[in-house]
């Protein structure tokens, strides 16, 4: 028997079989499951990498996208509520709470009492947006910026929530925004990753909620699509220099080999992964040149540094990731995502809450500034939040200068700026307590949606065929595109 005969019949499957394209029938299949053949190929560095046509003019071609991660209390940051001081220590109205879900942290409390800001506001701008003292540098731009007060989730605890954000489903294993982005747009540097993901390290870590590589997956869509995630320490990338005694000639003619061998395994089973696996090898190989120069900020001058802060010297600070996102826009990623652990102030927000805004508030500002002044801000969208909001009653002891906050996921504040983005406009509103929203709410698929159509796309028409069905972001559910976001 035909070794090489049996492994395939032992290997070939239904998508295998039509890819083949052996009879009428599976060249007609191939065409009803939207499947071209420019996909079935892999990627070279001389191909176009732009994956769709988009459906509209992209008003933006590049994102950042800054997630605080558990979840920042808007009523100490930009949703003011003067009139709470009056209600200190009171219990929260059943009016109000509505008999909406609690998390299991506070749902055996014996009262639910009202914890007003112990932070100042401050009227800022044109816009006249309310901004805590605690973020002096966004007061100096809310005019560049657009707020949404009244987004809001179903999602109450912290992995489903994060995980509804990024990939527009509660369930693990759907493809994250920056996936779809990276597989509608393609790329625009053959020498970098087309998404690229940070952790930032937080000065406080008194309680760092869990981040996996599962918010940054490509899930159904092709493999190439997922995150590349740079790490805060050491070499950005695992492996990304030759070993010693390999030289880069050696290296080629490896991957060479490699690479016909892929190529043979391809051709005989029609895999995608393995289309995949080549392109992300000759990614790496490219990224061994290309990386360590992105990463070197020696280059930079003394007013970046003015701008972004000193600690934007020291890796993995939420400041160098964002002077790394800059510069990762300049040189063609579509997709740069950061995350900030320690936002889950259960407890001590007099004690959390100031070191997380210092570590974001400057280089928050100053990314904006860079951007704007490169004439990059006009063509890359930057995007604030977390993945739902704070309770306006205190979870454990209530004093007037301490308290802790439960997750909330019935209204909270994001931000944006750039990218076709309106700017000076403050969307939405909640009631006095910050519990409900009261006038234009925005859900998760309608900020999913407005992204998607910034970036050239209509939601409901950026589709993978998965499983029998025209897959999207936003999933069956209606949504829809905030216009009054839009410039």
């Amino acid at each position: 028997m035909n070794q090489h005969f049996e492994n395939l019949r032992l290997a070939i499957t239904r998508r295998h079989f039509f890819a083949g394209g052996a009879n009428l029938m599976g060249a007609a299949t191939l065409a009803s499951l939207g499947v071209s053949a420019a996909k079935a190929s892999p990627t070279t560095p001389a191909e176009k990498a732009a994956a769709l046509a988009t459906h509209y003019a992209p008003k933006a071609k590049n994102v950042i996208y800054l997630h605080m991660v558990g979840g920042p209390s808007q009523m100490d940051l930009y949703d003011y509520k003067p009139q709470m001081d009056a209600w200190y220590d009171k219990d929260l109205p059943d009016s109000v709470r509505q008999g909406q879900r609690l998390t299991g942290m506070t749902s055996g409390q014996a009262r639910f009492p009202i914890a007003p800001s112990m932070y100042k506001f401050e009227r800022c701008g044109q816009s006249g947006m309310w901004v805590s003292n605690l973020l002096p540098y966004m007061r100096k731009m809310v005019d560049d910026i657009t707020f949404v007060r009244s987004m809001h989730t179903e999602a109450i605890n912290h992995e489903p929530a994060i995980t509804l954000m990024q990939t527009g489903n509660q369930v693990t294993g759907r493809p994250c925004l920056g996936a779809w982005a990276s597989y509608g747009l393609g790329a625009l540097n053959q020498n970098l990753p087309t998404f690229v993901v940070m952790v930032a390290r937080s000065t406080n870590v008194e309680q760092v909620q869990a981040i996996s590589a599962r918010l940054w997956s490509s899930g159904f869509l092709p493999g190439q699509h997922a995150g590349v995630s740079f790490r805060t320490a050491g070499d950005p990338i695992l492996f990304i220099n030759d070993p010693p005694g390999v030289s880069r000639d050696v290296r080629r003619t490896t991957l060479n080999a490699i690479n016909e061998l892929n190529q043979l395994q391809h051709q005989s089973l029609g895999d995608p992964q393995t289309a995949t696996r080549i392109a992300q090898y000759e990614l790496a190989y490219r990224m061994q040149a290309s990386v360590p120069e992105l990463t070197d900020l020696a280059s930079e001058p003394a007013l970046t540094y003015e701008m972004y802060g000193e600690a934007a010297k020291n890796p993995g600070t939420f400041a160098n990731t964002a002077l790394l996102a800059r510069r990762m826009v300049e040189r063609g990623v579509r997709f740069v995502q950061i995350y900030h652990n320690n936002w889950d102030t259960h407890s001590n927000a007099a004690g959390r809450l100031p070191d997380q805004c210092k570590d974001v508030d400057q280089p928050c500002w100053a990314l904006i500034q860079d951007l704007k002044q490169r004439g990059l801000l006009d063509s890359t969208l930057v995007i604030w939040g977390g993945e739902f909001g704070r309770t306006i009653y205190s979870q454990g002891g209530l004093t007037r200068d301490n308290y802790g906050r439960d997750h909330h996921p019935r209204c909270f504040t994001m931000w944006m700026a750039g990218g076709g983005m309106k700017p000076g406009v403050i969307h939405g509103e909640t009631d006095d307590f910050s519990y409900n929203i009261v006038k234009d709410p925005v859900h998760i698929r309608d900020l999913h949606a407005t992204v998607l159509q910034q970036l050239g796309f209509d939601h409901d028409r950026l589709t993978f065929k998965h499983q029998g069905l025209d897959q999207k972001l936003t999933g069956v559910l209606p949504a829809k595109v905030v216009k009054e976001l839009v410039a």
